[in-house]
């Protein structure tokens, strides 16, 4: 019989993120303790280590997620299905996406929310429409959004929009704010 104590499994990490084939390794080892008939007891009693929160996926840069949209039914939705839909395909628990800041990040340029400081659009892009086919698939799915690059106008024209934190905080938490009032998304981290 096996019978586990702890309610949080740790996986020590060090020097850096878990890769997959770390991960498979450290499931493996475990799983050889399953099988052997005998208690195995797992705790997290010292108190290091990262707590595991899921597999997730990033849409950012004006990279190929931008295609997505464009994809003809029911192909769209079977995709849609095997990245979010909860024990089926990748069932990713993280949805990463880019707050789009006007600017060329990676492959492509993803629209900002605000243009200009005054100029407030929370249909601009296609992360909007991600993120709710996502949660429409898993509800319970953690959504994160993070600014690659921002509109000139944070910045007060310079290419540094951290010498204005106010300006620069206002300008993420109002795309925040959107996400909930006009998607009816929450966010729950931003990087």
């Amino acid at each position: 019989s096996v019978r586990l104590r702890a309610r949080r499994v740790r996986v020590f990490v060090m020097g850096g993120p878990l890769s997959p084939v770390s991960l498979s390794a450290v499931l493996l080892l475990l799983s050889g303790g399953f099988c052997s008939g005998k208690d195995y007891v797992l705790t997290d009693d010292g108190g290091l280590g990262r707590v595991f929160d899921g597999i997730g996926g990033l849409s950012g840069g004006g990279a190929t997620s931008r295609l997505l949209v464009n994809y003809e039914e029911p192909y769209r939705s079977q995709i849609l299905d095997f990245l979010f839909k909860p024990n089926f395909g990748a069932s990713l628990h993280i949805l990463k996406v880019e707050i789009g800041g006007d600017a060329q990040t990676t492959d492509g340029t993803e629209p900002s929310h605000m243009h200009y400081e005054n100029d407030e659009n929370y249909f601009r892009g296609y992360e909007w429409w991600l993120m709710k086919e996502a949660k429409k698939r898993n509800p319970n799915i953690t959504l994160i959004g993070l600014p690659w690059a921002f509109p000139g106008w944070v910045g007060r024209g310079k290419n540094w929009p951290y010498d204005y934190p106010d300006v620069t905080v206002s300008y993420v938490v109002n795309w925040i704010l959107g996400a909930k009032q006009y998607h009816d998304l929450d966010i729950q981290y931003v990087g």
